[in-house]
């Protein structure tokens, strides 16, 4: 017979009975310990703890063996009662004292203990394993919460750097006031805009949404505001005019993108506003929806369509010219702006987009209002706007 490693304890003032189940049990390979009082195997619990008990015990001493000196962790050892028990009122009364199972003496069928103790072992394996199970788990939950802890710090430093790149609110370029927004779905956006002079006439305004969302769409918001700074050192050097022309502007995003491999493209509308040909020329990178443009009583959204940014070797788009006349108001939208907008169809949306602003919803103040934006906890997308008002035009 194989050696098997677990332990029994036998608690039995009968020596004939003690001994017969110490041979049989030995016999299939067990480690016993036998003992012929509650006192003595209570002594022995208190030097090691046995996988099982057999206790010829009262129902009184069975409940404190079960729920006293031999609690093994969050773990109680069982207890199978053995004696010689001849009704079932004294089955039950053992049962519920705490004992989990019950061998009548004497035995005849020394079967009946194989099978009662294959039976206890297998739920105490399980009982083991889940234990073990349950502590792996902690740990991994611990471990996971520390990660996701981690991970929000992450986010929230990016989201800090994130808000350090854009322009200041309220900022007046010329004749002109530009302020934005920007609310993030998430602790990072994939929505970005910015809005510079770049010498005393010109200035430079774009809004960006960059596919999909999180930290790898943020990255992107960083190789713009990069590549925008460096192009406007690059005029001020006189190295390149790229950032003079919305298409090379475009295309130099384009070349970035592609070399990064990170397998992210951008929709963008990109002006380049002349305050004193009172013009802007821009192009659009598949950027939806196209601004607003509103001045006495028209308003309207501005023509023109083009690739997105970052998926062709060599794209071209075309640059459009629009007049600015006295007045005007610019409104630039991320496509977040539509998912807010309670419509069917999306040409119902722009229209009720094009309605509030005709309705005189032309500031960030007021459409956030009008679309209640501060009172959701979620948004379905990135939301950014860009305002340029024109100096002269009237307030409502």
């Amino acid at each position: 017979m194989a050696t098997r490693t677990e332990q029994i304890l036998i608690i039995d003032p009968d020596e004939a009975s003690r001994g017969d189940l110490s041979r049989h049990l030995r016999a299939r390979g067990y480690y016993v310990t036998a003992c012929d009082s509650l006192a003595k195997g209570v002594a022995e619990l208190s030097t090691a703890f046995p996988d099982v008990i057999f206790a010829d015990l009262p129902p009184e001493s069975i409940h404190r063996l079960a729920h006293g000196e031999q609690a093994l962790g969050d773990l109680t050892t069982p207890i199978i009662a053995f004696s010689g028990a001849e009704t079932a009122a004294e089955v039950v009364s053992a049962l519920r004292a705490g004992a989990s199972d019950f061998v009548i003496k004497p035995i005849r069928d020394k079967g009946t203990v194989d099978s009662v103790l294959g039976k206890l072992f297998e739920r105490v394996r399980v009982a083991r394993l889940n234990e073990v199970y349950r502590e792996e788990l902690e740990t991994k939950n611990l471990n996971l919460s520390e990660g996701i802890s981690e991970l929000r710090a992450d986010q929230t430093a990016g989201r800090k750097v994130q808000m350090k790149m854009l322009p200041e609110k309220d900022r007046v370029i010329g004749d002109m006031r530009m302020t934005h927004m920007i609310q993030p779905s998430l602790y990072l956006s994939g929505d970005f805009l910015d809005y510079l002079r770049l010498d005393e006439h010109l200035s430079l305004v774009y809004i960006a949404d960059v596919s999909g969302h999180g930290a790898s769409s943020a990255f992107v918001t960083v190789l713009l505001k990069n590549l925008t700074n460096r192009l406007q050192r690059n005029l001020r050097r006189g190295s390149s005019e790229d950032i003079l022309d919305p298409e090379r502007f475009l295309k130099r995003v384009n070349h970035e993108l592609k070399e990064t491999g990170l397998g992210k493209h951008v929709t963008m509308f990109v002006g380049l506003i002349d305050a004193r040909e009172r013009v802007m020329r821009y192009a659009v990178g598949a950027h939806f929806p196209l601004p607003i443009i509103t001045s006495g009583s028209e308003t309207r959204f501005l023509e023109g369509s083009g690739l997105p940014v970052g998926l062709f070797a060599d794209p071209h788009w075309e640059t459009y010219t629009e007049p600015l006349p006295e007045g005007f108001r610019l409104i630039l939208f991320s496509d977040g702006i539509l998912e807010v907008i309670n419509a069917k169809s999306l040409d119902q949306k722009e229209k009720r987009l094009l309605e509030l602003v005709s309705s005189g919803r032309h500031t960030i103040e007021s459409l956030s209002e009008a679309l209640q934006l501060e009172e959701m906890s979620e948004l379905p997308d990135d939301i950014a706007i860009v305002t340029v008002t024109d100096g002269r035009a009237v307030d409502e």
